[in-house]
């Protein structure tokens, strides 16, 4: 038995890394002679990163920039084994976990951070960069990530505009004469893991601007009115001085409307994260004369078909002619409809009736005991053909 193990994290319990080693653990258990070939995923949200360091035998590095409120934070990015390509989060630097849930506001925060890591990275002299742009705490169209960067920013008197979603209603011009040459020579690939839009019902806002607020701080509509009022004022400053279009552009409302700085600020090319993913770490190679893959993710639905890990996964898997399993912690609505995707069958890892905090502390013991009974019963039907 050949087996590839490929899933993302189970967020809030296991790192990919983790989670694939727990899988493991009960692979192990029901077949004690199985080549096993790890292979942590990630759709461009956090652990993006680790997953394609250490897929590709990579390193890491660390440098101080300005985090969501202005203050410093240590902010890591990766340098992959081929030394010509680098991977950053942006969460790593304007991320909503770098906040205590009592201070975060989305009229405030900046992606200036996100710029300054991209900065960094410059200075190495690399040349291709993996954007991964989940987890944001900000909402304001990568305004601070092109000041980061060396666009001006100017309201009415000329001077620069303030950090935060708020402050975008007072852009008159983006002066872009002073960016950063080297954006020219770039390759920056966006991962995303969502088609948002940058504003409307489906935009940036919409969606994902309440959770950005401050614990027990309910945004009103005016608040979310102001924010989607000010991404769309954005978007028609870039399109007069820059030329993109960026307002309908699918993925544009990923990471508070970062989808669509990237793409007017550094010429980005926003693509399914799970798909660069897969490309770096080689798994349709790796697919290649296994018996079968195990993927799994924290929760598997109906809106797993819309660019996450088991998904994306299970369709190489079909392809490769192998035979795919998923294992979740929650199987929510809709989830049946993931079997005309390549996935095989799934399973929770929850024995039964189990709250979400003990769930989330025996995630790695209960991902275990799943994939072994998984593996049992995939070898019996195996003996039975």
């Amino acid at each position: 038995m050949h087996i590839v193990i490929a899933p993302d994290k189970f967020k809030g319990s296991l790192t990919a890394p983790e989670a694939a080693s727990a899988i493991q653990r009960g692979v192990r258990l029901a077949c004690p002679e199985a080549t096993i070939d790890l292979a942590p995923m990630a759709d461009g949200g956090e652990g993006t990163v680790d997953a394609l360091v250490i897929a590709t035998g990579g390193s890491y590095q660390s440098v101080r920039v300005r985090g969501p409120l202005g203050g410093p934070v240590e902010a890591q990015f990766g340098l992959l084994g081929d030394g010509r390509t680098a991977v950053m989060e942006m969460a790593s630097a304007s991320g909503l976990a770098l906040l205590p849930a009592g201070e975060r506001d989305p009229f405030q925060t900046t992606t200036r951070g996100t710029g300054e890591l991209l900065r960094a990275i410059l200075d190495l002299g690399v040349r291709h960069v993996v954007v991964g742009i989940g987890g944001s705490a900000t909402n304001e169209g990568g305004a601070g990530f092109a000041q980061a960067l060396g666009y001006r920013l100017l309201d009415a008197g000329g001077a620069e505009l303030l950090p935060g979603g708020g402050a975008l209603d007072q852009l008159v011009e983006i002066d872009a004469s002073q960016c950063d040459a080297r954006l020219g020579a770039l390759t920056i690939d966006v991962a995303c893991d969502v088609d948002n839009p940058l504003c409307g019902t489906r935009g940036a806002t919409a969606v994902f601007g309440p959770q950005k607020f401050a614990l027990g701080r309910l945004p009103t509509a005016e608040d979310l009115a102001k924010l989607d009022a000010n991404l769309g004022h954005l978007a028609r400053i870039i399109e007069r001085d820059l030329g993109p279009k960026v307002a309908e552009l699918p993925g544009a409302g990923a990471a508070g409307g970062l989808g669509a700085g990237l793409v007017a600020f550094a010429g980005g090319r926003l693509r399914p994260g799970i798909e660069i993913v897969i490309e770096a770490v080689g798994l349709q190679n790796r697919l290649r004369g296994a018996d079968l893959c195990i993927t799994g993710e924290g929760a598997l639905d109906g809106s797993s078909a819309g660019g996450k890990t088991p998904v994306g996964v299970a369709r190489h898997c079909r392809l490769a002619g192998v035979p795919c399993l998923a294992l979740a912690g929650k199987i929510g609505d809709g989830a049946a409809a993931l079997e005309g995707q390549g996935i095989d069958a799934y399973f929770s890892i929850c024995p039964g009736p189990i709250s979400l905090d003990a769930a989330i502390d025996q995630a790695g013991p209960l991902l275990s005991a799943t994939a072994e009974q998984a593996v049992r019963l995939f070898m019996a039907a195996r003996r039975q053909s």
